[in-house]
């Protein structure tokens, strides 16, 4: 987290251009900062990421690395150009400086209703305290900003829902036990409040003595639902993400256009459920 305020434009250019930079892709949105990188400045970022200094892992923290939380100083060491095709990726982003696609973009998402503290969005890391300071100080726009909350990586807990689980979340072995959240293998917040939707709908349906509460598998809430269900001797924790619902008919190679009619036939699946 980071508290920003006046220091913000200081460091980085004049204050108009502040809104311009709180404009999220694709929409007006201001709980966003967009802090573009020249090719230089990401050079100089990149190379201090790299050599920075990690905290030494205990033996019981060092698992396989959930690749939706991949500390970013080892995303970084794939390549010089693997963040700018993850979290710093450009596109779709002007600089309004100069009108062009910048190289690299770092966004920060409002943690606060003044707008005064921000989160580096996508900064998972094990750098330690001193070496963050140092380095994401070094992001054009953050020379004086003000650390409040440094960054912890957290231990992702989870069971085996593709053995335990139904599509319900019950426990196959005892239906008067259910999990939800990320225990269960879905990793995010939204995703963590379908299962829970999904479990409490369920439990008060076979309260009433109603039948159970299972989303069409071609929605977000089916699919997550589904794929926690699913027996995989390789299982990991899931985002909610267009690959894990069944395909169109047919084929679309236009993405957007592709994940557009996705989503019409998931409201389309989901009002005829609610009807049903």
């Amino acid at each position: 987290m980071l508290s920003i305020g006046n220091r913000y434009d200081q460091e980085r250019g004049k204050e108009e251009d502040i809104e311009d930079w709180k404009k999220r892709i694709n929409n007006q949105e201001a709980s966003y900062i967009n802090l573009p990188m020249n090719k230089d400045e990401y050079d100089v970022f990149y190379n201090a990421l790299i050599q920075a200094e990690v905290v030494t892992l205990h033996e019981f923290e060092k698992r396989e690395i959930f690749e939706g939380c991949m500390p970013i100083e080892i995303m970084a060491k794939r390549g010089a150009d693997t963040l700018r095709f993850g979290p710093l990726k450009p596109v779709g982003f002007t600089d309004p400086r100069t009108g062009r696609r910048p190289y690299a973009v770092v966004q920060l998402r409002q943690d606060d209703a003044n707008g005064t503290m921000y989160n580096l969005v996508g900064f998972q890391t094990n750098l330690k305290f001193g070496e963050q300071k140092r380095v994401l100080s070094m992001i054009p726009g953050l020379a004086n900003a003000e650390f409040v909350k440094y960054g912890v990586m957290h231990r992702n807990t989870y069971i085996n829902s593709s053995e335990l689980l139904d599509n319900t979340y019950c426990l196959k072995k005892n239906p008067n036990i259910y999990f939800a959240g990320q225990i269960t293998g879905v990793e995010g917040y939204v995703e963590s409040i379908c299962s829970g939707m999904v479990v409490g709908l369920n439990v008060a349906s076979r309260l009433l003595g109603k039948e159970r509460v299972e989303f069409p598998e071609d929605t977000i809430i089916g699919a997550l639902a589904n794929y926690i269900a699913t027996p995989n001797e390789k299982f990991q924790p899931m985002n909610a993400n267009f690959g894990i619902i069944p395909e169109l008919e047919e084929r679309i190679k236009d993405k957007k256009l592709k994940y557009g009619k996705l989503a019409d036939r998931a409201i389309s699946s989901i009002q005829a459920y609610i009807k049903q």
